[in-house]
């Protein structure tokens, strides 16, 4: 049965003056008459009919991605939820144990032939919330058919979960019904959420992509944001708050997608929340801090009116917008810098053509990902509601693949400036040191505001300074100078608050350039391998972590003074710096990806020559996944 409905819109489309033919409730009731039940048990009350007749004309667009071996997958979500295991465990036993998904055998299934009984339990149950819970009255009929009513989040497996996630969380709310504001939707849902966040979360991104795990994740608390985000949808649906899913198909600077949550006021303003990121309180959209490029948020709904505009067979559209459950939230995110891009054909290769379809794209790694569209006027290419502060790039969808057709550019956040990386005939000599952005490994920062300190009191009550770092490290290994003259017993580095004194290597150095030796010191406490040892086994992978925010410090008692002439540091680090014996390769994009050279790192840098003004990606060959494009200015790496 369920290829029938695929057929019949094919042949709609075929027949129809639209490239897209938008099946209709009489389509469904034909896939599925079972369906009229549900229709037939609505029939008496206006709203349950109407929220019926919504349900089944967006089934089309709806599914399960199911396999057997997504047992395996929901397996690595239940035990990493008993917040036992590191993620890695987790991974290693359960594969060992049950195998991996195999997305090869994940089969669709359309939700045209969802069980009847399913659909009415789901309607009875949101209704039921709905009109008995004292906000409900303030919340619209629209908003609670799209973000109360839909009994899915994604393409999980259906189960029921209304009345079980209802009987847990329901009373959390005990005292706030008693309130005067408990008929205000969005006093209500700040309050559900100041209980959520305070429950304990197991976050992980370390599992591969697969179909959404369903509510069990309610149970298990654990997985990434996708599946965090999830787990509030079905919390807030459950007790009757409306909440939705927003979205970003790529992040602005990382090779990923990223979801959170947004609840709702009365007249349907919203506030965007997760539970990650110690968020505390629902924020102002245009506060959200990621560079984003656009944001959408998830529908029950089929987007009819971009269905409409885009005017193309859902063949020939990327999949993200064939049938697009989705509607542009940018604006309200971007705020005051929510631009217009305009691109003219100048700088699109080859020139388009009148109404053709072009697609502004962010960056995965080396690929490009579709996060607009718009049809070319009178020689332009015109995307609205964008913020900046990454790279784009122009792509049109030919066959199955996307086929670029501009140079890379990056648009200024602040003033919507558009600035073109296009390789010149210039060769320029860069030297790199990592390939990835710093800032994003949450650990080398820490070093900022650390000390490294001299004293001849062992325990450290008078001081000198001999350097304090004032910078993120942007190399592995970096070597400073003290300026002391003095002669110094004891010597170390010492945290800033709030570091857990995050050092990989530490190493001191007299005025001939030989290394100090003495007795290893600092504060104890911490599991063994992160001890303060771990600062000085000349291993710039391992690294010291102060059980403590405050207070941690390790370093040398010399046995006699020694003038400090140079200090030697690594920062603890998750592996993105340049590492002496592995494989690289440079690639500068000229129109596709262009090899740079291949080298075998001898030191913590690369040096390569390139063409100048281009972007660029630093590949390891030899481990790791995290890489990120970048452009060489003023004689820094600056990713994007």
């Amino acid at each position: 049965m369920k290829h029938h409905l695929l057929i019949l819109l094919l042949l709609a489309s075929a027949c129809s003056k639209q490239n897209t033919y938008i099946p209709t409730l009489d389509d469904v009731l034909t896939e599925n008459p079972q369906l009229q039940r549900v229709l037939d048990h609505c029939k008496d009350d206006s709203l349950k009919y109407r929220a019926a007749v919504f349900l089944i004309e967006n089934l089309p667009f709806h599914s399960t991605r199911d396999a057997s071996s997504m047992d395996a997958q929901l397996k690595l979500y239940e035990l990493h939820g008993t917040g036992r295991y590191t993620p890695q465990q987790v991974l290693d036993s359960v594969t060992k144990t049950y195998g991996r998904l195999n997305p090869r055998e994940l089969k669709q299934k359309s939700d045209v032939n969802i069980s009847p009984e399913y659909l009415i339990e789901n309607i009875d149950w949101a209704f039921k919330v709905w009109r008995e819970q004292p906000w409900g009255k303030q919340i619209p009929f629209n908003l609670f058919c799209e973000y109360i009513l839909p009994y899915r989040v994604g393409d999980e497996r259906l189960m029921s979960w209304r009345k079980k996630v209802y009987e847990q969380y329901n009373p959390l709310l005990d005292s706030v019904r008693k309130l005067p504001q408990s008929e205000d939707p969005l006093f209500v849902s700040k309050a559900l959420f100041d209980s959520l966040r305070k429950e304990p979360v197991y976050f992980t991104g370390l599992f591969e992509p697969s179909p959404h795990i369903g509510p069990k994740v309610v149970e298990w608390h654990s997985g990434s944001c996708k599946e965090l985000t999830d787990l509030l949808l079905y919390v807030y649906r459950a007790v009757g708050l409306p909440c939705a899913k927003d979205i970003m198909l790529m992040r602005g600077n990382r090779n990923a997608p990223h979801s959170w949550n947004a609840m709702f006021d009365s007249k349907g303003n919203f506030y965007y929340f997760t539970l990650l990121d110690n968020m505390t309180a629902p924020g102002n959209p245009d506060a959200y801090w990621d560079p984003k490029g656009k944001v959408y948020r998830e529908t029950f709904t089929l987007n009819r009116q971009m269905v409409e505009a885009l005017d193309t067979p859902p063949e020939k559209l990327p999949a993200t917008f064939r049938y697009p459950c989705m509607e542009d939230v940018t604006a309200a995110y971007a705020g005051k810098q929510n631009h217009t891009v305009s691109i003219d054909n100048g700088n699109i290769y080859p020139p388009a053509k009148e109404g053709e379809l072009l697609y502004l794209c962010s960056s995965c790694k080396m690929d490009w990902i579709p996060l607009a569209w718009c049809k070319v006027h009178h020689g332009k290419a015109v995307f609205t509601n964008v913020e900046g502060l990454m790279a784009f790039r122009l792509a049109s969808f030919e066959g199955d693949s996307l086929r670029m057709r501009s140079d890379p550019f990056i648009l200024d956040r602040p003033t919507g400036d558009i600035r073109f990386l296009s390789p010149q005939q210039k060769q320029v000599s860069i030297t790199v040191f990592h390939k990835f952005p710093l800032y994003l490994d949450g650990v080398s920062g820490r070093m900022i505001g650390g000390v490294f300190e001299g004293s001849n009191d062992s325990r450290f009550r008078h001081t000198d300074t001999l350097y304090v770092v004032k910078d993120r490290p942007m190399r592995l290994i970096t070597t400073v100078y003290s300026g002391n003259k003095k002669t110094y017993r004891f010597v170390r580095y010492r945290g800033k608050d709030g570091s857990h004194c995050n050092v990989a290597e530490i190493a001191f150095f007299d005025e001939n350039g030989q290394p100090l030796q003495g007795h290893v010191i600092g504060t104890p406490g911490g599991a063994s391998d992160h001890d303060y040892t771990q600062a000085v086994d000349g291993d710039p992978y391992t690294a010291f972590d102060y059980p403590n925010a405050n207070g941690g410090w390790v370093g040398l008692d010399l046995k006699t003074p020694h003038i400090v002439h140079s200090i030697v540091y690594s920062p603890r680090n998750r592996d993105d710096y340049i590492r002496r014996g592995d494989h690289y390769e440079l690639f500068y994009c000229d129109k596709s990806w262009k090899s740079a050279g291949v080298q075998t790192a001898t030191s913590d840098s690369l040096t390569f020559r390139v063409p100048a003004e281009t972007l660029l990606y630093l590949k390891n060959h030899s481990r790791g996944q995290d890489e990120r494009i970048f452009e060489y200015r003023d004689g820094i790496q600056i990713f994007w």
